[in-house]
């Protein structure tokens, strides 16, 4: 089959001793990121991007390593929600619910080694589900004209908060802010300048890292000042010998396969992501064990679903990202930012005129995979330790991280002043409930989104109607409509029923 001979030159380009390498750094990087409460996927691999281009690294390796830094930051998740019931971000909240019980009854590491088997099966079933759909939505998508396009793009914004957000209106007005500044710099139709206010800087617009990083990486450290400003040794459960028998992997097995099925549909839909994952693994597995399990009390099956679930959802969200240039998670989009920075624009053109760097990518997060379970296991006393380091060692490093980074790309002092506004920015949008990921997102499409708006009124000399006058844009239209309806009746109930869950443990 072709996809199979693409997979073979996908492994010629992840095997190279160079992508090889950043794979196993940004595995290691990313459990320890993972690990770390608070920081989570998307602020990791915001703060490396700068790293990523500091070292003119290839597109190919570029995303190699990001990716493995976001999977091994969805592996880290579960070792703070295990062991201090403080989960390492918001898809890891339901590993809590048995991870810590079962820790607390002496077999913390059990419920370690068990979660990164069950983690690692989550992300091959979604990988290979990627395999063999990614390309099939691929042709799917060269189907779609700039009105689909369009509609395509409104959906991404409809369903962005998911069914598992808070604040939809919040998501629309970061939307909105993330689209105004898309506009700022050269009109490339009729060559106007708007919003530059004469800054030579500003004519090409906004860089996209420099906002992502001033967003995510900045306005994290500011929290992380504000908030753990004492920069205390957090207290842990301590870490037994392992003694896993074979009974146990068998006893998880077929709820992991479960998980990573359900995570995987859960990723690839818009807006569902891996909060949602791991909510409905761990909600249908409760159900189908009934009684005989023991659901909030360490059972080892409540460790396994989420887990999974997260996995494969993180690993799915990336589909939609390749094939349609649509992200479908909140780290996704930050990837997203990477690649058209790099000349590469993700999308149905993506898999002939950059297959080396998409099947290079699929053939790393198998690879990767491995590289994943076989460090989480042997290695968890190292990540455990590093988890006790004091905030304000850890912060200093971030900062550079990010200065110099920013500054290697372009030499510019005043690059470094927009990311400190943008950093400002992110701070006090996220003390009033506004997420980030949105104005990311906006600022990503929002070129696309006019060219093809354009594209399409003249197609049609004016007519509005084309629009929705195919049956795929009306299809779009609805799932948007969809889209904003449904978070707003549904999700208010999945946050109750996650938190009520968590609170019962």
């Amino acid at each position: 089959m072709e996809v199979f001979s693409h997979l073979i030159d996908g492994f010629a380009v992840a095997l190279s001793l160079q992508n090889l390498t950043f794979a196993l750094l940004g595995c290691f990087i990313g459990t320890l990121i993972g690990s770390l409460p608070g920081l989570g996927p998307a602020n990791g691999v915001a703060i490396l991007i700068p790293l990523a281009f500091s070292l003119g690294l290839p597109a190919d390796t570029a995303l190699i390593m990001l990716t493995s830094v976001y999977c091994g930051a969805m592996y880290g998740g579960r070792i703070s929600s295990i062991l201090l019931n403080i989960p390492g971000d918001e898809p890891a909240m339901m590993t809590c619910l048995d991870g810590y019980p079962m820790a607390k009854k002496g077999r913390a590491a059990e419920a370690l080694a068990l979660s990164a088997i069950a983690s690692f099966i989550g992300s091959l079933i979604a990988t290979i589900g990627m395999i063999f759909l990614a390309p099939i939505m691929a042709k799917f998508a060269l189907s779609f004209g700039p009105a689909e396009y369009f509609a395509l793009f409104v959906l991404a914004f409809a369903t962005l908060g998911g069914v598992t957000g808070g604040n939809p209106i919040g998501t629309l007005m970061a939307a909105a802010i993330g689209l105004m500044i898309a506009t700022v710099g050269i009109d490339i139709s009729t060559g106007t300048q708007r919003f530059t206010f004469n800054l030579l800087e500003l004519y090409e617009g906004v860089d996209f890292i420099i906002a992502i990083v001033g967003l995510f990486a900045l306005s994290e450290l500011i929290l992380f000042v504000e908030e753990h400003h004492s920069g205390a040794v957090r207290k842990m459960i301590k870490v037994n010998k392992l003694k896993l028998s074979w009974k146990d992997f068998t006893n998880i097995l077929p709820t992991s396969i479960r998980g990573g099925l359900l995570g995987f549909v859960a990723g690839v839909l818009p807006g569902a992501g891996a909060s949602l994952g791991s909510f409905i693994s761990y909600t249908i597995e409760k159900r189908i064990v009934g009684d005989k399990g023991h659901f909030g009390e360490g059972d080892a099956k409540g460790i396994a679903a989420p887990e999974a679930g997260n996995n494969g959802a993180a690993t799915g969200a990336l589909v939609p990202m390749l094939t349609l240039g649509v992200p479908g998670s909140g780290t996704t989009a930050v990837l997203l930012a990477m690649l058209i920075s790099l000349n590469v624009t993700p999308g149905p053109l993506m898999f002939t005129q950059h297959a080396d760097v998409v099947w290079g990518v699929i053939a790393a997060l198998l690879l990767g995979n491995v590289l994943l379970l076989a460090m989480n296991i042997p290695m968890v006393g190292i990540f455990v330790k590093l988890l006790s380091i004091p905030t304000r060692y850890l912060l200093p490093m971030v900062a550079v991280v990010a200065f110099v980074g920013i500054y290697s790309i372009s030499h510019s002092v005043l690059d470094l002043l927009f990311m400190c506004v943008f950093g400002v920015i992110g701070y006090l949008l996220r003390k009033i409930g506004i997420p980030l990921v949105p104005i990311i997102l906006g600022m990503l499409l929002g070129p696309e989104m006019e060219k093809n708006l354009r594209h399409a009124i003249q197609l049609s000399n004016g007519d509005w109607s084309i629009l929705w006058s195919s049956g795929l844009s009306i299809g779009l239209w609805s799932v948007a409509a969809m889209g904003l309806i449904l978070p707003v009746i549904i999700g208010p109930l999945i946050k109750k029923r996650m938190a009520a869950k968590q609170a019962k443990a």
